[in-house]
Order: structure tokens, then C-alpha cells, then sequence
């Protein structure tokens, strides 16, 4: 097997690559808060280049300088991995072109993502930017989980698990779970993490929005549930019930970060903490529709891959050299 095989056309090669962009995605809304919790957002004065006369960082520019690059730099880590994805669904055998189209749609997303960012350097970090650009990988995050899940289930019709009801109250539970990673985004533009020390706040009042920002977050809370009191009832698949305990988990570890944070005066740590736990809320919020629903494969498709060239042992791909070394 040569190495583009091994890389990109194994069977499991897409949800592979699908895990590496959530994992990049997450990692660099973690890395992008470290810049505006040490003050380095106008470590770089420029964009796209560092400087007017230096495309990088210069050892003048000192640490806030070597940080705010850093950030930048991660821009081709997530190129890179959104070019692995695409290459992984394009070689896999049978193609997919639901899997193409969102493995393109991450690819092409990254750029604008980026020149978000750029933005925010030229309005000299203006707080709703700020915030926008932190809202731009969002969306990058839900392409990167449909692709997860997309990958491992085929394109036949969906057929789903529980009552319409509760499919409704899993896609609510998406839309709250939106609500209180923005209005989360609004308080951060309240509060005192500017990204500078000359950068102005948005004018909000924070203990008004820190409250807005709780009120919305037991309301999601109180969803999620609701959401596993009825898949009990109903006796819905474990899958799905483990989908919404995880869930439930990220969100009473991220309730006990934000309160101690707002207690102990938004230490930078314990920001920077909850600003991990928003992107893996995401995550888990957005895998909860897929948890509801399965696809059953299509009479007319072609075999999967594994199907072609491996066994299958329970859930276990098993190659043909590896299958006669066993036997």
C-alpha cells in the first residue's frame, strides 16, 4: 500500500481527517483567545503581512509579537487538514459527493475565516469584530462534525430514531446552544480581555449581559434534560442517549468554569478554559441531530470500500494480508 493510500484512501481515511479538522478548528479558537487574554491582538500591527516591511514576526516585536503570529501561522495547519479531508473524500472508493461537497465547503471556508481575522487587525480590534471572528469558526466546526458523522453512515434515506417531537427538540437544542455561544461572545466584548490595552470595549453593560448569557444557559440546560428524560421514556438507542449525557457533561463543566470565572474577577486561565469548553459545546450539540436519526444504505449503491478490497470482523476492518496471517 502506497502512502497516498495509507493516508487518504483507507477505509475510515475521511472520518480520520474529519476528527483532525474538529480537533484544529477547537484548537485554534483556544489558541485565538490566548492572543486577546496576553494582549498580543496587535502583535502583529499588520495584515496580511506581520509588519509593513516583514511578512513574519520580528524578534523587536518581542513575545506579543511571536504570539499573535503563531495564531496566524495555524491558518495552514487548517489548510492543510481541510486539503486532507478533500483528498480522502475524493479517493475514496465509491465516491461520494456528499462528502466532497463538505469536505470543499471546509476547504474553501478557512480563507474567509482568515481574512475575518485580518478585519479585526484593520478596525484595531473593534469588539464586535473581535467577536465576529470568533463566531466565523462556528460554522467551520459544524461543516467539520457533519463531515465526522456524514462519513460514517451511507447516503441512503434517513430513517429516524425517535418521534419527529424530539428530532424538533434536538434541532432546538442546536439553536440554543448557538444563542449562548454568541451571547457568551457579547459578554467577552464587555468584559475586560480586550486583546490590547488600548483596545475600547463595546459599551454593554456586563452584568446585564453575563446574566442574559446564564439565563440562556440553564434554558439550554433544561433541554438537554428534557432531551434525556424522553429518549429514557422512549428507549431510544444507547448511541443516542450517550450523545446527549456528553452533552450534558460539557455543559456543567462549562456552567462551573463561567460562574467561578465571574466570581474570581475573569482570571485569564479560567477564560481561556471556557473558551475550550464553547467549542467542544459545539461539538457535542451538533453531533445530538445526528444521534436520532440513521441512514439505511442505498439497494443501487456501489459496495463500500471495505467491502471491495477488506473483511469485516464485527466492527473491525480487516486486511486481506492481515486476515491470512490470522487464519
Amino acid at each position: 500500500m502506497n502512502l497516498l493510500q495509507r493516508w487518504f484512501a483507507r477505509p475510515g481515511a475521511v472520518r480520520g481527517w474529519a476528527l483532525a479538522s474538529i480537533v484544529a478548528n477547537v484548537g485554534i479558537i483556544v489558541t485565538g483567545g490566548a492572543v486577546r487574554l496576553t494582549k498580543s491582538g496587535l502583535g502583529c500591527p499588520e495584515w496580511p503581512r506581520c509588519t509593513a516591511d516583514s511578512l513574519v514576526a520580528t524578534p523587536e516585536m518581542g513575545i506579543y509579537g511571536a504570539i499573535e503570529f503563531g495564531n496566524r501561522a495555524l491558518t495552514g495547519v487548517l489548510i492543510a487538514v481541510a486539503v486532507g479531508a478533500l483528498l480522502a473524500a475524493w479517493l475514496r472508493t465509491p465516491r461520494r459527493s456528499s462528502l466532497v461537497t463538505l469536505a470543499a465547503a471546509g476547504l474553501l471556508y478557512v480563507p474567509a475565516q482568515a481574512i475575518v481575522g485580518g478585519v479585526t487587525v484593520w478596525t484595531n480590534l473593534n469588539p464586535w469584530v473581535v467577536g465576529l471572528h470568533f463566531l466565523a469558526s462556528i460554522p467551520l466546526v459544524a461543516i467539520s462534525v457533519a463531515l465526522y458523522h456524514r462519513a460514517g453512515e451511507p447516503d441512503g434515506p434517513v430513517v429516524p430514531l425517535v418521534p419527529r417531537a424530539v428530532t424538533f427538540l434536538g434541532r432546538g437544542i442546536v439553536a440554543a446552544t448557538a444563542a449562548v455561544i454568541v451571547f457568551g461572545v457579547v459578554v467577552t466584548g464587555s468584559g475586560p480581555h480586550a486583546g490590547d490595552a488600548e483596545t475600547p470595549r463595546n459599551g454593554l453593560d456586563p452584568a446585564l449581559m453575563s446574566q442574559l448569557h446564564a439565563d440562556l444557559v440553564w434554558l439550554l440546560l433544561g433541554l438537554t434534560v428534557a432531551l434525556i428524560a424522553t429518549l429514557h421514556a422512549l428507549k431510544a438507542p444507547e448511541s443516542a442517549k450517550r450523545t446527549a449525557y456528553a452533552l450534558l457533561a460539557v455543559e456543567l463543566l462549562q456552567g462551573v468554569i463561567g460562574y467561578t470565572q465571574y466570581y474570581l474577577d475573569l482570571p485569564e486561565l479560567l477564560v481561556g478554559m471556557h473558551m475550550l469548553g464553547a467549542g467542544l459545546l459545539w461539538v457535542a450539540a451538533v453531533a445530538v441531530p445526528y444521534s436520532l436519526r440513521k441512514r439505511t444504505p442505498d439497494e443501487d449503491a456501489q459496495k463500500l470500500h471495505y467491502e471491495i478490497h477488506y473483511s469485516r470482523e464485527g466492527d473491525r476492518i480487516v486486511e486481506p494480508e492481515e486476515a491470512s496471517t490470522t487464519a
